[in-house]
Order: C-alpha cells, then structure tokens, then sequence
C-alpha cells in the first residue's frame, strides 16, 4: 500500500500557509505568500477575498513544486481560517463588500446596543462571549443601520473558512461548529442557535453558514479548485475550523487542563474543559473545541504578533521580502539584535494595544502605548520592549484565567513566536512556569491536516490523530529574569489603568475620529 499524505491549507489574518504532513506529523514541504489588512479608518480593518485566495493558490503550488509526490497519495484537504470574519455574500455567493476583520473596532455603539436590548450578563450566560466589537452581530447590526440597501441584498453571512470551503468545492456553505460561536448567536453550552438571541435581533439562522463538526467530509475538490491549487480533482474535502480551534489540535489540546499559548497575527491562551463553564468575572471566552463535547477558555489577544511585525516593517525597517536579509531570515535576525539586551529592556515599556484590549480588559478604545523612552535607548531595546509588552498582555489573560478559578501549571506554545528561542524564554520567564515548544510550531496547519485525516478515515478520532501527528520538541523552565517581570508586569497594569482611568484612550479615539 502507498503511503498517505494529509494538505491542511491556513488562512490566516496577514497570510495564507498550504502544508503536506506524512501520518506521523512530519512535514513533506509547505508553501507561504504574505498579504494585508485594509485600514481604511482608524480602528477599521477590511480584507479583499481576492488577494486571499490569490495568495492561497500561490502558496499551494508553491508547496506542491516543493513535495516531490504523487498528488494522487493525498488522501484530504481541509482548512483552517482566521475566525469571526465577517463576509456578506448575495444570492450568487458572491460577497458584496470587502470581508470585514475579526480585528474591526467601528462597532462600538452597536455593542453599546445589544448590552442594552440584552444585558453583558446575560449574552454571556448563552454565547460565552463577552460584550466585544470581534464577533459578527455587532457588524450585522452596523450594515443594517448605516447601509441598509446592502443588507438587503444580502442573501447570507458568512465566515472565511466557510467562503473557502465552497471555493474548493462545498455545495453549500458551511462553518464548523467552533466557529458559529462567533457569529454572536450560537448557544455553545447546548451546541445550537440561540432562537431567543434571533429573536430579540430579528435573524433568522438560515442567513448563516451551516454547522457541521470539524473532519466531516462535505464534498470533493472542484475541477476549477484542482487548476487554482493544483491538488487532484475530486481530492475529498473535509469541514476545517478556526485558526485557534485548528492549532489547538495542532498543539494537541484535546485533554482537560492542557493550556496552549499562542502568538500570531493575534494571540491567545486557550485552556480545554471537559463540560460547560463560565468565567465568573466574564473576562474570558468559552466556545466549543473541536472535539465535539468538549469546551475551551479562551482569552484572545487583537494584536501580538501583528504588533511585531509593524515593529519589523516600520522601525526595524525590513519587511520579509528584504532583499539584504533574507525571506528566512528576518526574525533570526531580529533575535541576533535583541540577545545581548537585559530583561526589561532597560525600562521601556509597551502597550501592545494596536488593535484595542480584547480579554481580560476589553477596551476597543485601548491604544498602543511606548513608555519609558531615554536617549539611552535603541533598537534593540525598542524590539525586546516589543516582544515584551506583547508577552506582558498574555500574561495579563492567563492570569485572568487562573483567576476563574482554574489551575494552571504548564503551557504549550504555538504560532510564529515559537519560532524565536529568545521569545519562548521570555514567555517562560513571564507566565512562571514551564513551556513546551512542538515540532511543528504552525499548529493551525497541522491541526487541519489532522481534520483532514479524520474524514479520510486514516484515523478514528481527532484524538488519534493527535497521538499520531503532534510531537513535541523542547522544554523551557523559569529563570532569574521571572522576578525582573513581576515587577514590569505591575507597571504595565498600573500604565493600563492610568491612562484608562484618566480617559486618554477615549480622548485619543476622540482626536483620531475627528482628524
């Protein structure tokens, strides 16, 4: 019997990753292309699908040059995508205006409007989620108030994985069951829609994708998707899910109390539970994992690594496509600058809050913040502070999850900044504990070959495909610098509640909205 091999294709917030693992987790060959957001606003943040798929073409056949196998050896194809995207499509599928970020901040009076209509307390109690401007029914409520001519001629809502999905090759439109959380509307303690949700918003579900469980086969590859990514027509095709429900898997979250930490485009720390639960201080998200009757704690983080990587290409001054570094370089490089800079950065300070405060502060008017700054400063002072604040605000998340009342102990880390063996200790010095990296830090793309393998039936379970594919690599313990964090992390909380408290952030949102 010929060897098998599995495709999970990631579109994530600022690019798209096409990878072939074999079933042991290891990686044949994968393929990148890097794109953007549109800013066209202050606190506005739009895709364009094209570009998105484009990119994802690209990168596909990019990894299929790099594979050196048979095409027919592929037994799926599923995807992972950045979660809570807003895309309003018409009675042909097509969308009617740029995909709308999971990043977007404009909604802020629609959110306003639910609290009103249905109270924090009690959205929480149904949804899981937390009054915020990231999930799709605050963009609803927006289209329908300031342009209701395209609302109208809106025939569903969908999400990204969901627009991919029928571009390979789907009949219909359909989102995994971890992402309809997103939609602001789903019940995730009984898995279904929440008709008193619809109600008091006068939504109907059938506007919305339909929900099926990750590693369901929906159909096969498209004799139009095979030319665009190169993949064998009638490869099967199987439901994906969100990029952190993906790389969760990916990291081989799939036992309670096993903690990932992620630092991509945005970051998170998700935790895994075996039944339903609710943060007391409704500080922290809970959806369902993909594993169908399990649940996970999340508290999500807007800008993480997007933040570094404005560091990279706007004071560093080198993008990835530097040509005098070096595609593979740039961030080996940015450790080089940074490794002989002391914990702490010599007193300087960042507010990584590009995007706004998502969890545990959730302040969409939270504006990123540099303090501290002396002529005894530089670069590499600016990139450790960087790394830094944005570590500090996951260390602000997990410890709001430990005070829900869960414990915490060990963590894996995934997504680019596991790539950075300077970054890992910093996270391991910051969170106090000790950290695991795995072999393939990309957890969202192999998470979503493991979906892949699942409607294959190469395996039984997403569990078993975990323990088949998910191998770890090197673990970091706590350092003398943990101490040196405490003392940053209380100043980073006490800048935090300084310039909240004294309405900065709202009268620099003011300033922004006016000019």
């Amino acid at each position: 019997m010929s060897e098998k091999y599995l495709a999970g294709i990631d579109i994530g917030t600022t690019g798209a990753k096409v990878a072939i693992f074999d079933l042991k987790g290891n990686i044949v060959s994968s393929g990148y292309r890097e794109y953007t957001c549109i800013y066209l606003k202050p606190n506005w943040v739009d895709q364009d699908l094209k570009i998105m798929y484009r990119s994802a073409k690209e990168a596909s056949k990019e990894c299929l040059e790099k594979a050196a196998i048979d095409v027919l050896s592929i037994a799926a194809i599923s995807i992972s995508a950045q979660r809570s995207c807003t895309i309003f499509v018409d009675d042909s599928g097509k969308e009617i205006i740029p995909m709308i970020s999971w990043q977007d901040g404009r909604t802020i009076a629609e959110v306003e409007a639910i609290g009103n209509i249905i109270g924090a307390e009690k959205y929480y109690s149904i949804t899981g989620l937390p009054l915020g401007p990231a999930w799709i029914l605050p963009k609803i409520l927006w289209l329908q108030k300031n342009y209701p001519e395209i609302w109208k001629k809106t025939e569903k809502v969908i999400q990204l994985h969901d627009y991919f999905l029928k571009k390979l090759g789907s009949e219909e439109f359909v989102v995994d069951i971890p992402d309809s959380a997103f939609y602001g509307l789903w019940d995730t303690d009984n898995l279904t829609w929440s008709e008193s949700l619809l109600d008091a918003f006068n939504l109907n579900s059938s506007k919305f994708s339909t929900p099926l469980p990750p590693g369901t086969v929906i159909g096969k590859l498209s004799a139009e998707a095979s030319t665009d990514f190169g993949f064998k027509e009638g490869t099967t095709l199987c439901v994906g899910a969100g990029d952190q429900n993906s790389a969760v898997v990916g990291a081989g979250v799939v036992n309670e109390g096993d903690l990932s930490v992620s630092i991509g485009t945005g970051g998170i720390a998700i935790m895994l539970l075996d039944k339903p639960f609710r943060d007391p201080n409704m500080m922290n998200m809970i959806t369902n994992h993909a594993i169908t009757g399990k649940w996970q704690m999340e508290g999500l983080q807007n800008g993480a690594a997007g933040v570094f990587r404005w560091f990279r290409d706007e004071i560093a001054l080198f993008s990835s496509n530097s040509n005098s570094i070096g595609k593979d370089n740039v961030y080996k490089t940015l450790d080089e600058i940074i490794k002989n800079t002391p914990a702490g950065s010599k007193g300087l300070l960042l507010l990584p809050y590009f995007a706004g405060a998502a969890a545990p502060r959730w302040n969409a008017n939270a504006r990123g913040t540099i303090t501290g700054l002396t002529f005894a400063h530089d670069k590499a002072c600016l990139a450790r502070c960087f790394m830094e604040g944005i570590t500090l605000e996951m260390k602000d998340i997990i410890n709001s999850i430990i005070n829900s009342g869960i414990r915490v102990t060990s963590a894996k880390l995934i997504g680019g900044a596991a790539k950075s063996g300077i970054w890992n200790q910093i996270q391991c010095d910051m969170y106090k504990m000790d950290v695991l990296t795995l072999k393939i830090p990309d957890a969202a793309v192999l998470g979503a070959s493991i979906f892949a393998g699942v409607g294959a039936g190469l395996f039984n379970s997403i569990s078993e495909g975990v323990s088949s594919m998910v191998v770890p690599d090197k673990k970091y313990t706590p350092g003398p610098d943990s101490e040196i964090y405490e003392k940053l992390y209380d100043i980073y909380v006490k800048a935090y509640q300084s310039l909240d408290k004294g309405k900065v952030f709202d009268s620099i949102v003011d300033f922004q909205s006016a000019y």
